[in-house]
């Protein structure tokens, strides 16, 4: 009697470790059936192109340790520059210290447009700091042109110029485009408009 109860009790005990072992096997099958309903994958957006961007860059010999700084303004807009990178249209997309904390070893500095809407832009240089003294800072400025994410990039103006002095604001080229982003015949100039505010 005794080894009969002992035999039951067994053959519960594997009864009841099978039952529990096929609820947690059934559970855990529609907890992974249910899984990719819980979060479904959302379509990517297909972000819209822009109507048209105006892409600025400035570069100046690696060698010289100077703080050149770019300056930008879109028609209606302040302008962008080191103490005002961004706007509506334009955006400052590196700030160049020349040699402090640049890892690069590149003199260079772009801004970078959303857009390009009618009217008029113009684009400065600003001779912030020259820790090499070598004067002039020779640079090169080109402003190019992109109508869309499938469009070739078009050069509009390349020009180069040179800073005589720390402080000085130099007015490289000034602009229009029309309705349709492109360069208004004879608008290109460089009639002297300050850009940024302060001494120096």
């Amino acid at each position: 009697m005794h080894g009969l109860d002992t035999i039951e009790d067994a053959d519960d005990g594997t009864v009841f470790r099978d039952v529990v072992l096929l609820a947690l096997l059934g559970f855990v099958t529609i907890v992974i059936l249910l899984l990719p309903h819980l979060n479904p994958p959302t379509q990517a957006e297909v972000p819209t192109p822009p109507p048209g961007n105006l892409i600025v860059e400035v570069r100046w010999p690696d060698q010289i340790d100077a703080d050149v700084d770019l300056w930008v303004e879109a028609p209606g807009e302040t302008p962008v520059g080191y103490s005002n990178k961004g706007g509506r249209i334009f955006n400052l997309l590196r700030d160049d210290l020349g040699h402090k904390a640049d890892v690069t070893g590149l003199n260079y500095e772009i801004a970078y447009s959303r857009g390009a809407p009618q009217g008029d832009y113009t684009v400065n240089l600003h001779l912030y700091r020259n820790n090499s003294q070598q004067f002039p800072v020779e640079a090169v400025v080109v402003i190019s042109f992109k109508r869309d994410e499938q469009s070739p990039l078009q050069a509009l103006a390349t020009k180069e110029v040179a800073l005589d002095r720390t402080g000085q604001e130099l007015t490289v080229v000034r602009l229009s485009l029309d309705e349709t982003g492109r360069l208004v015949p004879g608008s290109l100039h460089d009639i002297p408009r300050s850009l940024r505010s302060g001494p120096g």
